[in-house]
């Protein structure tokens, strides 16, 4: 939908992404996009693939496209392909061509990439508590490698969410965003 800003927040696991997304859908009033992924890994009655990742790819766009038209100004996306990316990358050695072309033709107004400054919760589908470090520098060199605008969201439940509300509000109050 025209106008409609879209906000990704992305980083690695138990990063405080959902949090921090659902958040700020009810600080903009707003609608936020759900990871996929983890609807997905939960019905899977098998270990999931790198077959599997293009499957989720396509599923978390096509939540994304529904839910942009009952956004107000500003679509808030918990994950894009980005993490989809990096994921792959880390534990097969490669992305998938189609997961890359559609990276490449999305659009997004800003990003907003968690730092592992939070305490790591347990989750089954949470798999590399001791990789956080070396994901979050995978993460910033994507972001670093793009043409979007990023900002670092580090520090308390507080900080964080502060951080992030003035950034969303800058994006819709100036037309030009500066990259951090």
């Amino acid at each position: 939908m025209a106008g409609i800003k879209k906000v990704v927040i992305l980083g690695p696991e138990c990063t405080g992404k959902s949090e921090l997304s659902q958040y700020l859908a009810s600080e903009f009033k707003t609608e936020w996009v759900k990871e996929y992924a983890r609807s997905y890994l939960n019905d899977l009655d098998r270990l999931y693939g790198p077959e599997d990742l293009p499957v989720i790819a396509m599923g978390q766009l096509s939540i994304e496209d529904d839910m942009v038209s009952k956004a107000n100004k500003v679509l808030i996306c918990d994950t894009d392909l980005y993490v989809i990316k990096v994921w792959s990358n880390f534990k097969y050695g490669y992305c998938d061509q189609e997961i890359l072309r559609s990276i490449a033709i999305r659009k997004y107004d800003l990003y907003l990439l968690t730092h592992i400054d939070i305490p790591w919760t347990p989750d089954p589908l949470r798999e590399h508590p001791d990789q956080r470090e070396l994901l979050y520098e995978l993460y910033l060199h994507e972001m670093r490698c793009q043409a979007v605008p990023f900002v670092e969201i580090k520090g308390s439940r507080k900080q964080r969410r502060k951080v992030a509300s003035e950034s969303i509000k800058n994006l819709l109050e100036n037309s030009s965003y500066p990259l951090s």
